[in-house]
């Protein structure tokens, strides 16, 4: 069976945005236009087709990223909206890892908000080509050329508006086409899905010709032919040639297209289906696919976008189906695959079999006898696949580049209540693990706690809920704890030898270490300087494994430990005695006695806050930031509101929602995401060592 879409016609794309600015609601539009729902839902009334798990629609918030296709005008479109809530900023990352252009989402009114800028970041870290979208024109305070300012300024980005609104708030009516030099309005009675043109309204004539000429000026920048033509006579353009220059642009990220309109009012959406298959790339504008040589890692290896080419694929989300078991989502680079084939999982080195591959709907899926270069789909069957693996073709393998996760900040541990409850809790832990690799469980093995950590208190809530929801189980939820670090100031060396003599074969092992810090986010390195074998070289993996285990729980205050360079420099070894456990212990030991002689410090989590606030209340907002060792780094107004930008220890922003909702009576809002780890000073990091021994002694 051959592709029904030539690979051309093909756009795989991401929403994003802050959390708020109409992203699902865009989502849902696009669905009703191209026709694959017949029904619009809507996120206030719980019925989003995209945010289908029960938890999006109590909160009416986007959790996890829901992938979708539909088709537009002879292009097939592979949909995937990502949440806008910075706890679940994993879905983002994986989603941008394997999508081939974006719709970036800003409010009329809020602009450039902080998760605009972390998904921006995250967008050009994967060179994503983007358009802009400025939802929710109809709002109170809409001024679409204020967000063209604050993009431009705040995200660098060189903005080409190619739509100019009319009117705005409540009198909007329509948008101004500046290629085409039209207006287009929308019809009310059929939810926006009739619209027509007309000359532009006299009053529009004179702003909609200045921003055709800006247009026009920053296309032509982008070709050298096309430029030469503009010197001669700026008739000479076609609308064409003009098309083409501003998707070469985008498509090379120099260039920003900027949109207009309103998803809940039904207006503009489908000028941004055109825009979506005019000026993103589809698989066949992008370089190819780079990926090293499983079989020989020093040569770098290319995959086109080709059927023909050897299967590669990357799986970039996993997923606990109730019905199905576990649905791999993958991005097909190269090359194409049939349902009940087998794949080799080049990362972990095995063989795994395609049981089906769905084709996706939100939690709605279609059976597919096979996919092609460009895809996304999900499968049945892989067992042992988790997000980042490569998957190819066992005769022409490439390990494609993995996706790097930040780590949690925050954990709480949980308990079940009875002997049953552990077996569930057990399985739904493992299950949401595998979905999510922000989300990271360990038992305490003093206390026999089960710790989850993640990346915020309402992702652990979330998973908390789920845990109750889906897999039925009964626990004790403790209070959220920070997730401290401990690293160093100074260096030392440290001599230590392990000698037990106990009857029989003894152990021994003697080590000794140069311990320095590292750079703040290097973690860790350990080097083996040993010369003329006074350590047998099947003892160092060992020593590095001793070094490891005695750095999960730091010899200062029991944290995990970071940001520190070991060097083994010397030592010696028995014939009969010496073992691998041996030098194992003897580096537990030497570590543990290096780390407390070199100023061992605290780390803790330090947030970005961003908080808008009516102007009564930003004296005790401030204030209270303050209170709670907050560094406050601008005040910024905004549309009748202040915005405070600040940082402070997540140890101090517990409750930061409820007490926002009393300091503003609840007319304020506020985003929070992680920034740095930080010295915790001293005074304070004294407490947090008494308290967590006043723990372990319980």
């Amino acid at each position: 069976m051959s592709r029904l879409i030539e690979l051309s016609k093909l756009r795989n794309i991401g929403i994003m945005a802050h959390i708020d600015a109409g992203k699902t609601t865009l989502t849902e539009r696009i669905l009703f236009y191209t026709e694959r729902t017949h029904k619009i839902g809507e996120v206030h009334d719980g019925k989003a087709q995209m945010d289908w798990m029960k938890q999006e629609q109590e909160r009416g918030i986007t959790i996890t990223s829901a992938a979708t296709t539909c088709y537009w005008k002879a292009h097939k479109i592979n949909i995937i909206d990502t949440p806008g809530h910075v706890d679940f900023t994993v879905e983002v990352e994986r989603s941008l890892r394997v999508l081939d252009g974006a719709i970036a989402v800003f409010c009329a009114v809020g602009g450039v908000e902080p998760q605009s800028e972390t998904v921006w970041r995250q967008s050009d870290k994967y060179q994503v080509p983007k358009l802009a979208f400025i939802n929710k024109m109809d709002r109170v305070g809409a001024d679409f050329f204020a967000v063209i300012k604050s993009i431009e300024h705040e995200l660098g980005a060189n903005v080409i508006p190619l739509q100019i609104p009319i009117g705005s708030e409540n009198d909007f009516r329509g948008i101004i086409d500046l290629v085409e030099m039209k207006a287009y309005f929308y019809d009310v009675e059929s939810m926006g899905k009739d619209f027509h043109s007309e000359e532009i309204p006299e009053e529009y004539k004179q702003t909609a010709k200045d921003y055709h000429q800006i247009m026009v000026e920053k296309a032509v920048e982008l070709d050298d032919s096309l430029m030469e033509q503009y010197l001669e006579s700026v008739e000479k353009i076609s609308k064409e040639q003009l098309i083409g220059a501003i998707r070469k642009g985008t498509i090379a990220n120099k260039i920003i297209p900027a949109l207009c309109g309103s998803a809940f009012r039904n207006k503009g959406v489908q000028k941004l289906l055109d825009a979506v298959t005019l000026y993103l790339p589809s698989p066949l504008d992008l370089p190819p696919a780079q990926g090293i040589d499983p079989r020989n890692p020093e040569q770098t290896i290319q995959r086109k976008a080709d059927d023909n080419e050897p299967f590669s694929a990357l799986a970039f989300k996993v997923q606990a189906d109730p019905h199905m078991g576990k649905l791999v989502y993958f991005r097909v680079y190269s090359g194409s695959i049939n349902a009940g084939s087998y794949v080799f999982n080049v990362t972990k080195d095995r063989k795994e079999r395609l049981g089906r591959i769905l084709q996706m709907h939100a939690n709605q899926r279609e059976n597919r006898e096979n996919i092609y270069a460009g895809d996304i789909a999900a499968a049945i069957g892989f067992d042992h696949t988790s997000t980042g693996d490569t998957l190819a073709s066992e005769d022409n393998p490439i390990l494609l580049e993995a996706i790097e996760f930040p780590a949690p900040v925050m954990s709480i541990s949980i308990k079940p209540q009875s002997r049953p409850d552990q077996d569930k809790l057990d399985k739904g832990l493992m299950r949401l693990a595998e979905e999510d690799p922000t989300f990271i469980i360990h038992t305490d093995r003093e206390t026999k706690e089960v710790i989850i950590s993640g990346m915020g208190e309402l992702h652990l809530e979330i998973i908390v809920d789920r845990l109750k929801q889906e897999f039925n189980v009964v626990a004790d939820v403790g209070q959220p704890k920070v997730a401290y670090k401990e690293t160093i100031l100074n260096s030392t060396t440290q001599e230590y030898k392990h000698v037990k003599q106990s009857g029989g074969r003894g152990q021994y092992g003697h080590v000794v270490f140069e311990i320095s810090p590292a750079n703040p986010g290097e973690g860790f390195e350990f080097e083996n300087s040993i010369k003329g074998g006074s350590i047998p070289r099947e003892y160092i993996p060992a020593v590095e494994k001793g070094v490891i285990e005695a750095m999960l729980k730091g010899a200062y205050a029991g944290y995990p430990v970071v940001d520190v360079k070991v060097n083994l420099i010397d030592g010696s070894s028995h014939d009969v005695d010496s073992s691998e456990i041996a030098f194992k212990l003897a580096a537990i030991e030497c570590f543990k006695q290096a780390f407390r002689k070199c100023s061992p410090i605290l780390l803790e989590p330090e947030m970005s806050l961003e908080t808008t606030v009516p102007e009564e209340n930003v004296g005790n907002v401030v204030g209270y930031i303050c209170s709670r060792r907050g560094k406050v780094l601008g005040i910024e107004a905004r549309t009748g509101q202040q915005i405070i930008s600040a940082q402070a220890p997540l140890s101090e922003m517990f409750g930061y929602a409820s007490t926002l909702r009393s300091l503003s009576s609840g007319r304020g809002i506020y985003s929070m995401h992680f920034e740095k780890y930080v010295e915790v000073p001293f005074e304070i990091s004294e407490k947090i060592i008494e308290e967590k021994q006043k723990d372990q002694n319980k």
